[in-house]
């Protein structure tokens, strides 16, 4: 069992040193607290409401300011984090989170794959490559705001053993009703822990939460509130939830017969097609 902490902080736009004097200093609370994995929410250095003129001189590498330095903080604090920041590759700009381990090694990157809306006027999706994190604490999936909004990304996160999802984001008032389906259906689909980390105020709807596997939400804040989540984790719920919701071992069983292979999703409707 370990604590799990969801930031949920209010962005001031454009505010980049202030942004990141507050979200560093949350963390440390956090970490005081207890929490031994701490996730930024989406744009949380940023704000998400600027054009692209304004977003492009943001973006920065895996090895530029931002992820360097909490790196630094992750190993100070010896906590696992997930900071979400704007990845200039190449010239593209993406969407994209960093995995720390709390050594302050860099595990890798995960990049949005799916854009909302205007999003694709100034970001490059991913290549819908969901890579599952293995961790001091366990096998960690990355889903960021619109990914999480379909099934296939959290089911292929799964089939690769993860245990907890976590789903960084700015997710708006307009949507808060999905934010409130979506989350639940992906941990109940997928028999995982799924924590929602969302920003508040500025349109944001707020109310990060905690999904146990069978779709129960632990604990949750309020939509206005700067806070911290901090929540226990036991991944032996896990174990006993797929044993009385058998979702991932059924279907498992209709995919592979042979129980060797994954496949995704819309390949195996192909395979089936031909």
């Amino acid at each position: 069992m370990f604590k799990v902490a969801a930031i949920q902080m209010k962005v001031l736009p454009g505010k980049v040193k202030e942004n990141r004097k507050k979200a560093t200093r949350m963390v440390k609370q956090a970490a005081a607290a207890g929490a031994e994995l701490v996730v930024l929410p989406e744009f949380w250095l940023s704000g998400y409401h600027l054009t692209s003129e304004e977003f492009r001189p943001l973006g920065e590498t895996p090895y530029g300011e931002t992820v360097t330095r909490f790196r630094e903080l992750a190993r100070n604090l010896q906590i696992i984090m997930v900071v979400p920041f704007l990845e200039n590759r190449d010239g593209d700009l993406y969407v994209s989170a960093a995995v720390i381990e709390r050594s302050g090694e860099l595990l890798g990157i995960y990049r949005k794959t799916y854009l909302w809306g205007k999003e694709s006027d100034t970001f490059v999706p991913g290549e819908k490559y969901y890579p599952v994190f293995d961790t001091s604490l366990g096998k960690l999936g990355v889903l960021i705001c619109y990914d999480a909004e379909f099934p296939e990304p959290a089911r292929l996160l799964a089939l690769q053993g993860a245990q907890l999802v976590v789903v960084p984001s700015v997710w708006s008032l307009e949507a808060e009703p999905r934010w409130d389906i979506q989350l639940p259906a992906r941990a109940l689909d997928n028999t995982v822990f799924v924590l929602g980390t969302n920003t508040t105020g500025n349109g944001s709807c707020g109310k990060s939460k905690l999904v146990a596997p069978d779709g129960r939400v632990l604990k949750q804040v309020e939509r206005e509130e700067e806070a911290i989540l901090i929540h226990d984790v036991d991944f032996k719920l896990l174990t006993t939830t797929r044993e009385r919701i058998p979702y991932l071992q059924d279907y498992d069983t209709m995919l592979t017969p042979g129980g060797n292979e994954y496949y995704h999703p819309y390949e195996l409707q192909e395979n089936r097609r031909a």
